[in-house]
Formats: C-alpha cells, structure tokens, sequence
C-alpha cells in the first residue's frame, strides 16, 4: 500500500511538471464532454420530467439563467457545473432524462444529477421521485452503451477518458434522511460512526463503478457546510445567526474520509485522476465573511418564506426576492446562488490544493 502511494506521488509530481511545460509551450488539451452526477445543487432538470416533490420548474428559479426561465436548476442561474464546463468551451450538459438527450446531443455530456438524490437509495424518500447515485450510474452506462455504438469502442472509451466527471452528493444524505425531524428511514438509528462507514462504503463502490465504466477524471465535491444553511439555522433556531456545530462536524468527518479515499484510489485504480473539491472549507470561508466577498448577507435565502432567516419554504413565484440577488450567498433555504456558485467554480478550477486536491481542474484538463 505504501509503495503504490509513493508510485502516485511521484506520478502527480512528474504530471505536474509536464504541466509546467506544457503552460510555458501554450499547449492545453480539450475537455471533450463534462457528465455530472450529484442532488439538485448541480441538477439541470431530470427531475422536471418525474413525479417529485423536488422540482425548480417554476419562477423565479432561473431568473438570471441565459433566457430567464426557470428550467429545473435550484438556483436562480448557472449551477458550479455549468459554470465549470463554459470555462472549457462546452454546453451546458443536457439532463438524461431530457427527450432529446440522445445521439449528438449526448457527445459533449450528459447531466444525471437529480434533486433529492443522495448516496443511499431510501435518502430523500419525503420527496417520493428522485434518482439515487446508483440509479444515476445505471443511466450513465446506458449513456457508454449509446456512445460504443456511436463512435466504436476505442473512440468512445478515449472521449470518456478525457471527459471530466463530476460528482456532487451526500448533502441529502443527512439533511432529509439521518438529521431528518421526522425519521424517514431505518439510518436514523445508526450511530454517527455507523452511519458515515455506510455511506463511504456505498461511496466507494459508486466511484469505482463510474471508473468501470471508462471514467478517468473524477472530480468528487465534498459536502458543504450544511449547519451554515438557512434551513439549518431556522429548524435549530440558530442565535446570530452562526452555523449549527452538529451538521457540520458530521459532514466534516465524512469530508476526511472521502478524501482518504480519494487518496487510496488514486494509489490503486491505473490511469485514474481524482481529484477533492473541498467545498466545505471553500463555502465556509465565505459564509462566515461575506463582506469580504462582496455579499450583503450569507445567512438569509433571497428566495423563501420562513423565520429570520427564510430558511423553511422553498422559491416560489409568489415570494417576494431579496433586494439584489447577486449580494445574497444563499438563493433558496438550502441552494447557493449563481454569485456563490461562480466563486466556489473559480477555486475548482484555479485554487490551490487546499481549495481542490491534488490539483485544481484546469491542470486536470491537461492530464
């Protein structure tokens, strides 16, 4: 075990140094396709076509998308993979369960993300229709099957390579199953340790199984600072509006696993790169600053009903907004909005190691 990690560190060091030339040379290889898997922070509106209770196809969600309608995003524009994949030059990845998201359509991505979805199947029952993690993997590989008999195997195994692979998920994991009010499942009598050792053996098989299937570059989001949501705040009925300490140590150790995990995969799987997004540390930085960042408020959703914080009911066309949608962190009670989401891509694709690990995404795109 030792010495495969010291063969992937001395593997990134030589990538990194390639890197180093190839940026002196002004060479940058292609992101040919971007497919994402994750809950409704990243979905592109699979779930506008099943019955849920989980739906953003409704005004004002969408309001400052390009065309200003809203199309099942819960935020009020570009999600962090939208914004991700425009940096390289590519369209927004279309949700799978779009009618028209088949032949060409699927060759620069696909989106499987769904609102409500988590890690464990039963996560999100309250919400009756969603797509776990392992039914979004099934999609995927029905997606590998169609591109084999598009393009022949060796083609569409390269694109799959190359493509970046997104995975943004676990947030619904403990908001609507373990630390639900109303206990939905049978995890609720898991010890905090016993729960979160499910989740990552699930975890670990479901990125395998991505790997399996010809992902190469593997971006796998950690879960933010759920405490610091506005629903968070409003069902503890937070003072000052501070983050709630419980949620967010239970995501935080969760984070410390995933990214040992990452760590051993990237040790153990041939020709892999994984890479952390810790969007807790990213998030948080923010939301307890957000003057620094250019927001008025980062503890109140722009969008919802709900105490001090609007923090309960989520966007509906009759809520009134917040006075200006790009100084509010929060859209909703649970959801960034496009202003956060656009710093929280810029440190996926530019920050050091401490924000993405080992390396940010525009070195990835050169692997």
């Amino acid at each position: 075990m030792v010495s495969r990690f010291l063969a992937w560190l001395l593997l990134v060091s030589a990538q990194l140094a390639m890197l180093h030339c190839l940026s002196v040379l002004g060479l940058q290889s292609t992101v040919p396709a971007s497919f994402v898997f994750g809950d409704s922070l990243v979905d592109s509106g699979n779930n506008n076509y099943i019955e849920s209770l989980s739906k953003a196809n409704s005004p004002p969600n969408g309001i400052d998308f390009p065309g200003g309608e809203a199309n099942g995003r819960f935020t009020n524009g570009r999600t962090v993979v939208d914004i991700i994949g425009e940096s390289f030059g590519l369209p927004f990845a279309p949700p799978y369960l779009a009618p028209s998201t088949k032949g060409e359509a699927i060759l620069k991505g696909v989106n499987y993300a769904s609102g409500g979805g988590g890690i464990l199947d039963e996560t999100g029952v309250v919400f009756i229709g969603r797509l776990s993690l392992w039914k979004q993997i099934q999609y995927f590989a029905n997606t590998t099957n169609e591109l084999r008999n598009m393009l022949g195997a060796e083609s569409a195994a390269n694109l799959l390579a190359k493509s970046i692979v997104s995975v943004t998920i676990g947030a619904n994991d403990y908001l609507n199953n373990y630390l639900s009010p109303v206990p939905l499942t049978t995890d609720t009598a898991l010890s905090p340790q016993q729960y979160q050792e499910r989740l990552l053996s699930n975890f670990r098989r479901q990125i395998i199984a991505l790997y399996d299937l010809g992902a190469r570059k593997i971006v796998i989001s950690a879960v933010g600072p759920i405490g610091c949501t506005p629903y968070q705040l409003t069902l503890n009925i937070a003072t000052g509006g501070t983050c709630v300490p419980y949620p967010n140590t239970l995501v935080r150790n969760l984070n410390t696993a995933i990214k040992e995990m990452v760590v051993e995969l990237n040790a153990n799987l041939p020709q892999v790169f994984i890479v952390y997004g810790n969007t807790y540390d990213v998030v948080l930085k923010v939301v307890t600053n957000p003057q620094s960042y250019g927001f008025d408020t980062s503890n109140q959703g722009c969008c919802g009903l709900g105490g001090p914080y609007k923090g309960l009911i989520p966007c509906s066309p009759s809520f009134p907004l917040c006075p200006d949608r790009s100084k509010s962190f929060f859209w909703d009670p649970y959801h960034p909005s496009q202003s956060a989401n656009v710093i929280i891509a810029d440190r996926y694709l530019n920050g050091n190691s401490n924000d993405i690990f080992p390396f940010n995404l525009n070195h990835l795109a050169t692997l």
